[in-house]
């Protein structure tokens, strides 16, 4: 067992050891993942490994300049935009090509393959407000003249959330939200911390670290996404088994909405009628703008452990997985990739290509107090043994930690080379788990194999309760034609697949505009109406985030 300082390994800012590699206020890549300068050609063990996978696919033809895109004229007014900027100040409304283009949509491999092309969609203009009143008076205007609102932060939606959909509206706004950050209130003997709903994830931690606190909550997003876009996505983070979702951390909020502001949450608990936060946990903007949310804080873990584990196959390591959570042997995070993402390695920093093991491999990582950590490690030990399991020590799981937020950038680098990658994630009950992953998986391979492409799916348990876990595909295919369309096609599959094997249509991506039509065979005829409802209420003239969730 290998117990470390957490203060001896990492920076303020950095989650269980592991550095931010940005700092909060980077611009991502207007058409890609990420800091620019860290963007890399693909690895020569993946160019070795994709002919033998997909066969030959042709390179992608170069991708626009940012220069070099055309977008149609702008439809605001300069009543409009006079208008706007009384309320939040001219400097904070933009119109520019560049200030358009990087507020029109989200990171889904869709949204950067239309993002390579020289003609694109873009809200009409940009408007930033950096307090609750003026996200409250820009809701009321953009009411009053008809423009729609895409609510916009760090740009991490992965299904279509942050489209610049006009809809009926004569013209689409982006409302960037990045200019409400901050701590707005700590409270330690309670632990509960208050910030803007702007606040990125590393400068949440950042300014949580100088007090002894820690949020925890690390998504793949997480160096760029923030806390607002958390709540409104209904975000799970890497460190949910220790930690639990971002949804459990959520005490209070703030809300702006075009007829009016909340203020939610004044006790832990509360028989006060129906619970209204979690209206907004996960309506990706529909009905308003989160601007303020008390968050449940814990003080930074004094240590860490790491330990990775290899099973002879899936079913082995998904019912280690079980007993771990419906024991509660208590890990920080555990995690457990298939045969094929075993097989290339791609939870490994560094190893992308090449296979540290067959069968299948786990992460498992403690924090706590070092006595504290001994003994759920131990607990957890023994049943992944007696599952099958055996000890691989520690480095590849410190090795996953090192890389856990860098897999997008692969992504890019493949859509470079012309092979097209996704990702797209479920959940379900353990007694569905195989058949779920299984149906999934067959879908995939052949929607794409129909349609002349190889494929290869690749799987890995992210988040694991006592009655379920959720799925994670990373999706490869050599699609010699039209990449958007195909997917279009195969992806419509796995949503009916999912829906018909029991699986939720999203666990921690939410529904944006790419699972809308699937939402009501989800909920239901009187879900959806209850939804629209609301809507009607909060948004009566149909402004906000046109498109998403509800269709």
């Amino acid at each position: 067992m290998n117990v470390t300082s957490v203060s001896e390994t990492s920076k303020p800012v950095g989650p269980t050891g592991a550095p931010t590699t940005v700092p909060p206020t980077a611009d991502m890549r207007w058409n890609g993942w990420g800091d620019p300068a860290l963007a890399k050609d693909l690895p020569l063990a993946v160019r070795a490994l994709l002919p033998m996978k997909l066969g030959r696919v042709p390179k992608a033809a170069p991708a626009a300049r940012l220069e070099d895109v055309v977008l149609e004229a702008s439809a605001l007014s300069d009543e409009d935009l006079a208008a706007l900027a009384a309320v939040v100040g001219g400097e904070h409304v933009s119109t520019t090509n560049e200030a358009r283009v990087r507020h029109a949509g989200g990171r889904s491999t869709p949204d950067l393959l239309r993002k390579r092309e020289r003609e694109q969609q873009a809200p009409d203009g940009v408007v930033s407000p950096h307090s609750h009143e003026e996200v409250l008076a820009v809701l009321q205007l953009a009411a009053q003249r008809d423009l729609a609102v895409i609510p916009f932060a760090g740009g991490t939606s992965v299904v279509g959330a942050l489209d610049p959909e006009r809809g009926p509206h004569r013209a689409v706004i982006a409302l960037n939200l990045r200019g409400l950050g901050g701590l707005v209130h700590f409270d330690e003997l309670s632990g509960e911390a208050r910030f803007a709903a702007g606040t990125t994830g590393p400068e949440a931690e950042r300014l949580l670290a100088e007090r002894g606190f820690e949020l925890g909550h690390f998504p793949q997003s997480f160096l760029y996404a923030t806390l607002g876009g958390f709540a409104a996505a209904r975000s799970s983070g890497q460190n949910s088994a220790g930690n639990g979702r971002f949804d459990t951390m959520v005490l209070g909020m703030r809300v702006a909405t075009p007829t009016g502001d909340l203020s939610l949450g004044v006790a832990p608990g509360t028989s006060v009628g129906p619970d209204l936060m979690r209206m907004f946990i996960g309506s990706e903007g529909i009905f308003g703008v989160i601007t303020e949310l008390t968050l449940r804080v814990h003080r930074i873990a004094g240590a860490r452990s790491c330990e990775a584990w290899t099973f002879p196959d899936f079913a082995s390591g998904a019912a280690a997985l079980r007993q771990v959570a419906q024991l509660g042997t208590g890990p920080t995070v555990i995690r457990l990739s298939d045969e094929a993402e075993t097989g290339v390695s791609l939870a490994q920093h560094g190893r992308i290509g090449k296979a540290i093991s067959g069968g299948c491999s786990a992460v498992t990582v403690f924090e706590g107090e070092t006595a504290d950590i001994e003994a759920r490690q131990s607990r957890t030990a023994a049943v992944m043994r007696a599952a099958g399991g055996i000890s691989a020590g520690a480095e590849p799981a410190e090795s996953w930690i090192k890389g856990r937020f860098g897999a997008p950038y692969l992504r890019d680098s493949l859509l470079d080379h012309g092979v097209f990658c996704e990702t797209l994630e479920t959940a379900t009950t353990w007694a569905n788990l195989e058949a779920l992953k299984r149906s999934v998986t067959e879908t995939i391979d052949s929607g794409f194999a129909s349609r002349g492409a190889k494929s290869l799916v690749l799987c890995h348990v992210s988040h694991i309760y006592p009655t379920g876990a959720a799925l994670y595909f990373t999706i490869v295919a050599g699609i010699k034609g039209d990449q958007q369309g195909v997917w279009a096609a195969v992806k419509a599959g796995v949503n009916d697949a999912i829906v018909a094997g029991g699986g939720t249509l999203s666990h921690h991506h939410g529904v944006g505009r790419d699972h809308a039509p699937w939402l009501e065979r989800e909920i239901g005829h009187t879900g959806m109406r209850m939804l629209r409802a609301l809507k009607a209420e909060l948004d009566p003239t149909g402004i906000m985030n046109p498109g998403a969730l509800l269709g």
